[in-house]
């Protein structure tokens, strides 16, 4: 089998450092090593095309692009490699993160960055470790194992809900 892959999760700014730690946390909880980076597709366009056009070179399987506002930086990393390119939209101040969102989802035919939802990070994290476990048995299972778990905790609730109103319906 071979190695895992490295995840690369890349910000527009440092202020969008609290919206991708969900995801840093997540794919370190799987064991997956994740390089964090500040690019900017404006202002360091070729710092951030360099970095995407060596992704695989250096190990990288993934790439998770954080980016607010006009939101153009998942779509210069996937202009560059052919690795997934994972966008999360960032809520601004100025339209509630929906100019990200239709930024981040509006790429042209050719250059495929998939969306999630505005500041989820976590789920980003999620389809980055789906689409490494394709080629990883080790880490299918251990995904398989957190929603069976997940699974699991809605069947507590549901009991827990169930009891609850008996006593209540009398």
């Amino acid at each position: 089998m071979a190695e895992t892959k490295k995840v690369a999760v890349i910000m527009g700014s440092d202020s969008d450092l609290p919206i991708v730690e969900p995801a840093v946390h997540t794919l370190k909880s799987f064991g997956i090593e994740t390089e964090v980076r500040v690019m900017s597709a404006h202002r360091t366009p070729e710092k951030t095309a360099e970095f995407a056009s060596s992704a695989r070179d250096n190990g990288f399987g993934v790439i998770i692009a954080a980016a607010g506002k006009a939101a153009h930086l998942a779509g210069v990393i996937a202009a560059h490699t052919t690795l997934p390119v994972i966008g999360i939209p960032v809520k601004s101040s100025t339209l509630d993160g929906l100019d990200a969102l239709l930024a981040t989802v509006q790429m042209p035919s050719g250059i495929p960055v998939a969306t999630v939802a505005i500041d989820g990070a976590k789920n980003a994290a999620l389809l980055a470790l789906e689409i490494l476990s394709v080629s990883d048995d080790e880490l299918a299972d251990k995904l398989s194992e957190m929603k069976r778990a997940m699974a699991e905790e809605v069947e507590k609730k549901d009991l827990a809900v169930m009891e609850k109103m008996k006593s209540v319906q009398g």
